[in-house]
């Protein structure tokens, strides 16, 4: 590869990267702006109900910073059942849908990879209920004995942010009072965090494509396209927001399919997992319920691959 193709690369990258930056402000500012004036603080009651699957995963679909950390918060202490927490953590989908959305044509990849995930964090969710149900009053356990007191002594807890505690997503903390700060400054650099990260998997793939060859990239893919789910799903499971970031972006450059997009973005529950792990005394549980979630995702993507002809004539 010769220099003149190599600045070719970094100048198409560039100019992808800073077309995408000015609605990816816009959507932050707006996403801040959710974040104030609505609160999910009151939904840890609703959670642990009947329709708590339902409002989780439709929740989860929201690209708010920390809502996977504050269900996996809730789960470790009891208060949202494990089916709520998957259909919570299948929903999530970290930066994918802004960075979707800010490109155009992916927006229209957004309706249906929402269905897909609502139906399958919603079926699962209810599905693994009634079986942990069945199997605990088998056991003679009772569900849900927490008092009144017990859930607001917990929520206040929970819920109230410390000086030194930082958004899960964002990296910094949400005391600020200033205006400047919350509406401005902070959706800015989140922007530029992520606009990096476009910029380095739109470099990647355009230098894997002009060494290679763009026939040969696809034919690659095409030929591996039941392979591709296994991998976006590892990707998925890793706790940062590159990685969302690099399924939507290969996604977005025809690398993948969309169904191995989905998978990917089906095992990507931010730092969710971080916070379950933490619990180094329930190991087990934590490794089963990543391993589940790895499975839920590949199964997915190979479903959605295998029945691409039919989405594609639907949406």
């Amino acid at each position: 590869m010769d220099f003149h193709t190599f600045l070719h690369v970094v100048q198409h990258s560039l100019l992808d990267t800073l077309k995408l930056l000015p609605f990816l402000a816009l959507i932050y500012v707006l996403i801040e702006l959710m974040e104030r004036k609505s609160s999910l603080a009151g939904e840890n009651s609703r959670l642990s109900g009947n329709l708590g699957v339902l409002i989780g995963s439709a929740t989860g679909l929201i690209p708010q910073c920390g809502f996977s950390v504050m269900a996996a918060k809730l789960y470790d202490k009891g208060f949202i059942a494990l089916g709520t927490l998957i259909a919570i953590f299948i929903s999530t989908s970290d930066e994918a849908f802004i960075i979707l959305l800010s490109s155009g044509q992916g927006a229209l990849s957004i309706l249906p990879m929402i269905l897909i995930k609502i139906i399958v964090g919603v079926s699962i969710g209810y599905a693994v209920n009634a079986v942990y149900n069945r199997v605990q009053k088998r056991k003679g356990i009772e569900l849900n004995t927490f008092t009144k007191a017990d859930k607001a002594d917990y929520h206040a807890r929970i819920f109230t942010v410390k000086d030194e505690d930082e958004c899960t997503s964002c990296g910094r903390s949400h005391n600020e009072q200033s205006p400047l700060l919350t509406y401005f400054v902070f959706p800015v650099l989140h922007s530029l965090k992520i606009a990096v990260y476009v910029f380095l998997v739109t470099f990647a793939f355009g230098l894997l494509v002009e060494w290679i060859g763009e026939d040969a990239v696809m034919q690659f893919m095409h030929k591996n396209v039941y392979v591709q789910p296994f991998i976006t799903s590892f990707i998925g499971l890793i706790p940062n927001c590159a990685s969302s970031v690099v399924i939507t972006q290969s996604y977005l450059l025809g690398g993948i399919t969309f169904g191995s997009c989905v998978a990917g973005l089906c095992a990507n529950a931010g730092l969710g997992f971080v916070v379950l792990l933490k619990n180094t005394k329930k190991y087990k549980r934590n490794l089963i319920l990543l391993f589940s979630m790895y499975a839920i995702a590949v199964c997915v993507g190979l479903l959605c691959n295998a029945l691409q002809p039919v989405l594609q004539s639907l949406f």
